[in-house]
């Protein structure tokens, strides 16, 4: 399939994008933070990274859903820094501690042909939403030099409204992980306000953008949106109105795999509510009652198939 991008760069429209980006990144409000943060002259946004994208690991990897991985691995492009502060995060020491590397857009481009030429069947973005500025002026570059990989957006869901029109036509795969269906949760563990509120509605915009999961006759994801959720402990995600919410105002067709990977790590021992894992049972019943509504393609469907 045509990566839809290409056809951005061919009317200059992606050239474009990049500008508005930028101008975006003077004030920063290019995620639901708004911390109006200079990022052209390096001052360092709520997000912990300034003009320069925080590189933390790429390559090939085999972790991901059987539909991006396939036999040659999802081409992974970790970013450090991160717009939320989750208490439990397994990746803590690149969003929180910011292990990385600052890359030029040159630099960042030249990665994203490098995993091309490994074979990956993708370029997955990983904890993108603090620099979209940042990779549409490295995918410029990389375009001008051949790159043609379909495009992964690996997200947690707090993205802005206006960041996503900037990426609609750029992003053939959606990957929102929908944290909670309670702002008040978010706050306590992730750090963000409105969580709920500006998930719904990003999600909403990602759906618009590219729908349904379209899945090819090899096997691999080619278009669509890819829901996560984490099962946390004590239903502190909220994890049924999650399910309501993908069944009721996205589409039973959704494709939602339901994760039950969850183990405490990082400041989640200071919270006795998720300082365990979650029992089958926690796991069994969101798993049983997205089903109830008519959720179908991929629950359950965790990294262990």
């Amino acid at each position: 399939m045509y990566p839809s991008y290409l056809a951005l760069y061919e009317s200059g429209e992606l050239a474009e994008r990049v500008e508005k980006a930028r101008e975006l990144s003077r004030r920063c409000v290019l995620c639901p933070r708004v911390c109006m943060a200079d990022r052209l002259k390096g001052e360092v946004g709520e997000c912990g990274v300034g003009r320069y994208a925080l590189l933390s690991s790429y390559g090939p990897h085999f972790g991901e859903e059987s539909v991006l991985r396939g036999w040659r691995g999802s081409g992974t492009v970790f970013f450090a820094g991160c717009n939320m502060r989750c208490v439990y995060c397994q990746n803590y020491d690149i969003s929180q501690l910011k292990f990385g590397r600052e890359v030029s857009p040159e630099e960042l481009a030249s990665v994203f042909l490098e995993v091309q030429v490994v074979g990956c069947h993708n370029l997955n973005l990983v904890t993108p939403s603090h620099v979209v500025w940042q990779i549409l002026e490295a995918l410029l570059i990389a375009v001008e030099r051949g790159f043609k990989l379909p495009i992964v957006y690996n997200t947690s869901s707090y993205d802005s409204l206006q960041s996503l029109r900037l990426l609609d036509g750029v992003v053939d795969i959606y990957m929102p992980d929908l944290k909670y269906s309670d702002s008040k949760a978010a706050e306590k563990y992730s750090g963000v306000k409105n969580y709920w509120e500006v998930a719904r509605k990003a999600v909403k915009e990602m759906y618009r953008q590219v729908g349904d999961l379209i899945i090819g006759e090899d096997g691999l994801a080619k278009r669509g949106v890819l829901i996560r959720h984490l099962v946390l402990p004590n239903d502190v995600a909220g994890s049924k109105r999650v399910m309501e919410f993908i069944a009721g105002e996205l589409s039973k067709d959704a494709w939602v795999n339901i994760m039950e990977q969850y183990y405490p790590t990082y400041r989640a021992w200071e919270y006795p509510e998720i300082s365990r894992r979650i029992t089958p049972e926690e796991y069994r019943e969101v798993v049983e009652y997205a089903a109830s509504l008519g959720i179908h393609r991929g629950i359950p469907f965790t990294h262990r198939d």
